[in-house]
């Protein structure tokens, strides 16, 4: 039988708020345990928790970014279950009336097609704390300076088909939160999470069949790795007469496979009701335009412009526009260099991100700043050093040298462009290698590569290899 796949991903963005949602700790990541959790995150009695304005602005930035409608009046409600991590005995939570409702995500797949994953809501909520096992045999230990961190739950239409879909999305909402500047992104620290319900069903069968939530996945390889797990496996249960049970799995990345954790809880488990402690959260169209004024230019917006303002490839132009801090940067070289796109965009996504890679940096802690590498990009375009040259001095810039005219300077590097110079040494290597040029003569073209080659060397690199070539083919001519 041929099987389909449906998934939907419940994305968990932890916004960039510097206090928690409903109180003024702090959110700061990497405190000691239990150090950043007042009163209110404690549920203490007596303790009233107050709603944080600026987490209201950023849900309402990203509703308008992905086209969904900002709701003029929001409830949050408390959504109760006990676990040791959860102080109140309930979460405050977003049920019937979200924050923001509808809206889509436009994706690009591999083979080039664009498919529009429609988003159901995003609602505000406050995180848990977090339970630890590894350092306390027998016990638990509870650290809660994550409850009351402000998140945005973003669920999607079970629209996605594919692992690779799946991903594809996440990595497109990952750049978006980035861009509008309301999450940090760091899946590390947990502040980019998400859950997947999957589920399989004949090819061409209109119901769902039985899903199965993922929980937790940080990083976007789990993603990929957890849903295909399960596809299978939920195949292989019923293609052996059983039946998926409806449940909540954990993904166990050493051992590459999915685990249960406890059976699958519905809305009724978790009797939501209104909060009595908040009042509910009404936006006038005043407010709501004056976020709107605050949008920047968004990931597709910009890779557009990639494309059509810089003659960019659309390959080339996503992964230049994949984060904002990427965008910026290549377009500060391309100013440096004084306009040169495609020589900008091969060095920023080649040599630039390759050492970045290397020494594990981002883009914004590159110690060879914008300027710097379109300064050097415009020796290369005016010729005082070719392109192999330019990699020396690359690195030495890396190295804090100084800029590229100061490297060149300083180690000599400045290309060879008189005719003249460059001939006396292309008729030393002719008159060294008489074998090679009667085989070049007798019709071996090839030969051509090592005249060059040892040109290049016998000049330290320093010829310029277009007037190499051609001089050598009048020599040997």
């Amino acid at each position: 039988m041929d099987w389909e796949c449906v998934i939907g991903l419940e994305i968990h963005a932890q916004l960039a708020t510097k206090s928690k949602i409903f109180s003024g700790a702090s959110t700061a990541y990497g405190a000691e345990p239990n150090t950043q959790a007042c009163a209110v995150d404690l549920g203490l009695p007596g303790v009233l928790p107050v709603l944080n304005r600026e987490v209201v602005r950023m849900a309402a930035k990203f509703g308008l970014a992905i086209g969904a409608h900002v709701a003029e009046r929001s409830v949050f409600a408390r959504k109760n279950y006990f676990y040791p991590d959860l102080p109140k005995g309930y979460q405050i939570s977003q049920y019937e009336l979200p924050v923001v409702e509808g809206g889509h995500l436009d994706i690009e797949l591999e083979d080039g097609e664009t498919r529009r994953i429609g988003v159901t809501r995003a609602h505000l909520e406050e995180d848990a704390g977090k339970s630890l096992h590894e350092d306390f045999h027998g016990m638990t230990g509870v650290d809660l300076n994550r409850a009351g961190t402000p998140l945005l739950e973003i669920v999607s239409e079970p629209e996605l088909c594919s692992a690779r879909e799946a991903v594809a999305y996440m990595k497109k909402m990952h750049s978006l939160v980035r861009y509008l500047e309301i999450c940090d992104g760091n899946m590390q620290e947990g502040s980019f999470r998400c859950d997947a319900n999957v589920s399989v069903r004949p090819k061409g069968q209109k119901e769902f069949g039985t899903r199965a939530e993922l929980k937790n996945l940080n990083s976007f390889r789990f993603v990929e790795r957890a849903i295909d797990f399960e596809i299978e496996r939920q195949i292989a249960v019923i293609e052996g007469g059983g039946e998926v049970v409806q449940e909540t799995r954990l993904y166990d990345a050493d051992k590459g496979e999915t685990r249960p954790m406890r059976s699958k809880e519905e809305a009724n488990d978790y009797r939501y009701f209104p909060d009595p402690d908040l009042l509910p959260v009404e936006l006038d169209r005043g407010f709501v335009e004056e976020v709107r004024k605050t949008l920047p230019e968004l990931p597709g917006e910009k890779m557009e412009r990639f494309v059509t303002h810089y003659g960019l490839s659309r390959y080339d132009a996503g992964a230049l526009t994949a984060s904002r801090e990427m965008g910026d940067f290549y377009e500060a070289v391309v100013k440096a260099s004084d306009g040169d796109p495609k020589l900008a965009a091969n060095w920023v996504m080649g040599d630039l991100s390759a050492f970045l890679n290397k020494h594990g940096k981002e883009i914004t802690e590159s110690p060879v700043s914008a300027e710097m590498l379109g300064g050097m990009l415009k020796r290369i375009v005016d010729n005082t050093i070719s392109g192999k040259i330019a990699k020396d001095v690359f690195e030495a810039m890396w190295n804090g040298e100084g800029d590229a005219d100061t490297v060149i300077e300083s180690k000599g590097l400045k290309q060879i462009t008189d005719t003249g110079a460059i001939e006396g040494i292309i008729e030393q290597v002719i008159a060294d290698n008489p074998k090679q040029v009667e085989q070049y003569r007798a019709g071996k073209d090839k030969v051509m590569g090592f005249f060059v080659g040892q040109v290049m060397k016998a000049s330290k690199g320093k010829a310029n290899p277009q007037q190499v070539n051609e001089l050598l083919k009048a020599k040997l001519g």
